[in-house]
């Protein structure tokens, strides 16, 4: 027998049956979060446009939801084998309603051209700990063993400094296609084109002459955080946040700026541009670059509604119009390798070089998440949810930030700063294993049974409360506790600040009656099965692990097909899941409880 998880079917539908995540009818008295999902017997049957759907709302809130589905977008298939008591997983593929949303872009530099009818897409995926380079094929599938990787240390210091030499990352990307296109053999010279993510909020300055006058600036960089201040003092930040989807915080450019105007004048007037660095890395490679409207939501300083710089800021901030990279869409592509890479590379000498986007981004499209119904939640370096969605639509809360995909698709989300970097941070000054050999030492653990209470926040506060300023706190240690004790409390502690970002997302959502599905993917996630059971009860939804671990590879990868015209919609791709992480109902209250205990830290430490 074989169950879809479901509110009903349209084969021989007489009543409407309610069937929970467990291959069993349930009676919707518990307050639950139940899914839109539908039933099969041999084959999935799609939606009845006459089934109505009354649910329990996300996180044991009652909400009543009446929605009309087309037999034509299946919104989730999940298949199951059932066994008595036992399930197995046989596939999953999440597919997602087509998005029509449109918007205006900036007029685009250089329109992708041909391709080969069925070209291999080079991704290059840059993060703040490694690079990245794999190649997909036309459908979106990575090729075995074609893939380079190299890790890199960012500069640290106490005074919040966390930056790179942007030449050597250069080097280092430029390294790893080397060892990628040999890995391809004859198939680099089927490659269509080059794709490109990278961490979103870095900050450089260049000169007249394209040098960096000063090191890349990441996301975690804190020493900003008194400029953010006083541009608090001075501006209107909620008229700001409306405006640009971003709060006034040091990971964003505006701070950035204000912080290198005050603190070092003379680089602030030598700098001809401020640039991210997928712009610097295309200007190194092909001589100039499009600064995408995914990597510019990311700034802090693009009106999203517009697609253009904010005006207001610029003045502010003592930035003229020609400093700020020249915008453009997904597809607006560079091509044409500067000499020294042509002859690197002839493979890559005149295909298209797309617009680099935020990695949080292509991270949603390579999980699934393309539709507002499918929710991504990466913990990679750092840790995020997000959910795609007309930009025009929403208003972002007091916790949330509102970036863009491209012109007509928005991405609504909250983000930590804090994720694998924390437990990082453990494994070095604990001498723990690794997480994935570290996660056996904690299942044992009985939830919350260390008695301690974590603030996370290793490299400052973003989403929910945006304290720049924070630092990591623990509360609760006695000469009993162990490195394992420690290790289980950071985990729990991440999982209930997702939790205040998930509750924001669902008030700001509310609305749109959207009843989404969790699928989980980053490093981090995926190495603990520990930390995905305590997501799962403490957000008390089912989690989906993605069983591709390249997501924002592959998302990046899929975008570039589309802007090719190979693959018609990125929404329609398949993705591989795992069985879903079902939240234990010992542990709700458990973890409620410590959820509790950490707010009340919170407000105690840091006011709000």
């Amino acid at each position: 027998m074989e169950l879809q998880t479901a509110f009903g079917y349209e084969e021989n539908m007489t009543k409407l049956t309610v069937i929970s995540r467990l291959p069993a009818p349930v009676i919707l008295k518990e307050k639950r979060h139940f899914e839109l999902c539908w039933c099969m017997k041999e084959k999935a049957l799609g939606w009845s446009s006459r089934v109505e759907v009354i649910s329990g709302g996300p996180r044991g809130k009652p909400k009543k939801i009446r929605r009309k589905c087309a037999t034509s977008a299946p919104y989730l298939a999940s298949r199951y084998e059932s066994h008595g008591t036992n399930h197995q997983r046989t596939t999953d593929r999440t597919t997602g309603a087509r998005n029509t949303n449109t918007g205006r872009a900036s007029p685009p530099q250089t329109q992708a051209g041909p391709a080969p009818p069925h070209p291999y897409i080079l991704a290059l995926d840059i993060g703040t700990s490694s690079v990245r380079a794999l190649l997909f094929d036309s459908a979106g599938s990575a090729v075995p063993h074609v893939l380079a990787q190299h890790s890199y240390t960012l500069t640290t210091s106490g005074e919040g400094e966390v930056s790179i030499d942007a030449g050597m990352l250069v080097d280092l990307v430029a390294r790893t296609i080397d060892e990628t296109l040999a890995a391809a053999g004859p198939l680099a010279s089927q490659i269509g084109a080059v794709a490109t993510d990278t961490f979103w909020h870095s900050l450089m300055g260049v000169d007249a002459s394209g040098h960096p006058v000063m090191p890349l600036l990441t996301w975690e960089d804190t020493r900003p955080h008194s400029a953010a201040a006083e541009l608090r003092a001075q501006l209107d930040e909620a008229a700001i946040h409306a405006r640009t989807g971003a709060l006034l915080h040091a990971s964003y450019w505006p701070a950035k700026l204000r912080w290198l105007s005050t603190n070092q004048p003379q680089l602030f007037q030598r700098t001809t541009q401020w640039l991210s660095f997928g712009e610097y890395l295309h200007r190194r490679l092909l001589g100039r670059s499009v600064c995408s409207l995914s990597m510019a939501s990311g700034t802090g300083m693009l009106v999203t509604r517009n697609r253009t710089w904010d005006m207001h800021l610029q003045e502010v901030l003592g930035v003229r119009a020609e400093q700020l990279p020249p915008l453009g869409d997904l597809k607006d592509s560079v091509k044409g390798l500067k000499p020294e890479f042509a002859s690197r590379w002839p493979a890559l000498r005149d295909v298209p070089w797309f617009p680099a986007i935020g990695d949080g981004a292509a991270a949603n499209v390579g999980s699934g998440c393309a539709t507002a119904e499918n929710w991504a939640l990466t913990i990679g370096t750092s840790s995020a949810i997000r959910v795609i969605i007309s930009p025009e639509s929403i208003v972002p809360s007091g916790g949330l930030w509102l970036y863009l995909l491209d012109a007509r698709r928005g991405l609504l989300g909250g983000a930590l700063s804090e994720g694998g970097n924390v437990l990082a941070w453990l494994e070095a000054t604990l001498k723990l294993p690794p997480l994935a050999e570290a996660d056996s030492l904690v299942a044992t653990l009985p939830p919350d049974g260390h008695g301690l209470t974590v603030l996370p926040f290793i490299s400052g506060e973003r989403s929910p409360g945006w304290h720049d300023e924070a630092r990591m706190a623990v509360t609760g240690l006695r000469s009993s506790t162990s490195p394992a004790d420690l290790l289980r409390a950071c985990l729990e502690a991440l999982a209930y600040q997702l939790g205040a970002v998930y509750d924001q997302l669902n008030t700001t959502l509310e609305q749109q009656e959207i009843v989404p599905t969790l699928i989980g993917s980053g490093g981090a996630m995926l190495s603990s099965p520990v930390l995905q059971a305590i997501i799962a009860a403490t957000l008390n939804t089912p989690i989906y692990p993605l069983l591709e671990r390249e997501a924002s590879a592959r998302g990046v990868a899929l975008l570039a097909l589309e802007a090719l015209g190979i693959v018609p919609d990125v929404t329609r791709v398949p993705v591989e899941l795992a069985a879903p992480v079902l939240p234990e109902e010992a542990h709700l209250a458990i973890y409620k409880q410590a959820a509790e205990r950490q707010r009340r830290l919170y407000r105690l430490l840091l006011g709000r």
